[in-house]
């Protein structure tokens, strides 16, 4: 079965499986695994309650209405009960809506349930090369890191940005410049000319429900940036200090659709957004240059669909991103996801790796993820099942997502990549035209 947010009720009467998928992803909160068996069992409890009450009730107020004198003390004394019975089921049922908010609480936290066809493993170590594309570049000299290659054509700044900002910020300088923002229009347009992607543009704020939607919240609430309460804005209605900065496109696009009823799918969108991450817990890991920043450009992949066909189009998503990549003549590699590496809301994911010659690595540049009903059920979104029907029923969607991509490592590989023993580097071929026509970076 697919599972959601996960949702409460499946979890509480499968738990065994529950706590068996949970394994295999290594999650091994013993408080938390106590705590919802706790609630299942209270759950029970206050279920099997209040339809005994109910039940109870229902058979008082059949015998009152039996008693043909309404004016004697058997009556009044019927009355009476079920007065009683009445207020004990209201009780019974505060109590049931107080278990069934306590367990979404902590259902709210557990990741998503890894898809059967996910590869065992612990970690990164078990993870499953399914295919390389293009061939690894070979230098007859010692390759340079990006930094050093684009200080040393004079397009990278780091020392202003942080000046200006703090670190992890960089100031792209001339053809750097417009690299990025050539990398941006190439993939929009791929994605939306060639793949069929409806292209929107988003706000890059979103407000708490948007990231409860797509599972940012309450989880990764520290790696966010939260705006600072702005009375002005609070007073319009624009959420005050409930707003954040996105940390991907993931978050508006896919809450487009939050709390509605779908008559027609696949849905498809492709968005560019800067993103903002706070990046908490990496601090001293890959803290040189543009590979972990915290504000960065990004084109995201969206796609909204029936369940029975989300196989098919997860595997379509991520050739899409892969495409790029192949129009750059980046080598690249795509990597199944064990069950211990997956991501918090992702049953199934393939991640991107593009190589990176300074490191002698692949490194992760787009990750493709199926997150089956895990963010529908957070956000209500659902589907008609027979939508020529007048009174089809609904279903939640899957929800896939990708970076597609992400648009400054892409250009770390690029200056790695195409780069030359003088230190100039060569501009690929099929972004030369987003660049006015330029071939080449040169000191």
């Amino acid at each position: 079965m697919a599972l959601g947010m996960l949702d409460p009720r499946y979890v509480g009467e499968h738990l065994d499986e529950v706590k068996a998928q949970l394994a295999r992803r290594g999650f091994r909160d013993t408080a938390t695994l106590e705590r919802l068996a706790g609630l299942v069992s209270d759950r029970l409890a206050a279920i099997g309650e209040l339809e005994s009450s109910q039940q109870e009730r229902n058979e008082a107020a059949k015998a009152m209405a039996q008693i043909a004198d309404k004016k004697s003390d058997e009556f009044a004394e019927k009355r009476e009960s079920l007065k009683g019975l009445k207020e004990r089921i209201k009780e019974l049922e505060d109590r049931h809506r107080q278990v069934e908010a306590e367990l979404e609480e902590v259902v709210l936290g557990l990741p998503n349930l890894p898809d059967a066809s996910t590869p065992d493993g612990a970690d990164e170590t078990a993870n499953v090369v399914v295919r390389e594309w293009g061939t690894k570049p070979s230098f007859d000299f010692e390759p340079k890191d990006h930094v050093a290659l684009g200080e040393g054509v004079g397009v990278l700044d780091f020392e202003r940005a942080t000046k200006i900002t703090g670190s992890r910020f960089v100031v792209l300088k001339g053809l750097a410049a417009r690299l990025e923002r050539g990398l941006m229009q190439l993939m929009l347009d791929l994605h939306a000319d060639d793949h069929g992607y409806e292209e929107v543009w988003c706000p890059a704020l979103v407000n708490a429900e948007s990231l409860r939607g797509t599972g940012q919240l309450p989880k990764f609430a520290d790696d966010l940036f939260h705006i600072e309460k702005h009375t002005e804005l609070e007073a319009q209605g624009g959420g005050g200090n409930d707003l954040y900065l996105v940390p991907t496109a993931e978050v508006p696009v896919t809450n487009l659709h939050r709390d509605e009823i779908l008559e027609d799918l696949p849905k498809a969108y492709c968005a560019y957004t800067p993103c903002f991450r706070s990046e908490a817990g990496s601090y001293g890991k890959d803290t040189r240059g543009m590979i972990r920043q915290h504000q960065f450009d990004k084109v995201e992949l969206v796609r909204i669909v029936r369940p029975e066909d989300a196989l098919a189009e997860h595997a379509a998503l991520t050739e899409h991103a892969e495409k790029v990549l192949q129009k750059l003549g980046l080598h690249y590699r795509v990597v199944e996801l064990c069950a211990g590496d997956l991501g918090f809301g992702a049953k199934k994911c393939f991640d991107i790796e593009v190589w990176l010659p300074s490191q002698g690595t692949y490194r992760e540049i787009s990750s493709c993820s199926w997150f089956g009903d895990f963010q529908a059920r957070r956000m209500s979104t659902r589907y008609r099942v027979d939508p020529t029907a007048k009174k089809s029923k609904t279903a939640l969607v899957h929800t896939i997502n990708g970076s597609g991509l992400a648009i400054g490592r892409t250009l770390v590989a690029v200056l790695e990549q195409y780069q030359r023993a003088d230190g100039s580097v060569a501009i690929p071929e099929a972004l030369q035209a987003y660049v006015g026509g330029a071939t080449e970076l040169r000191p």
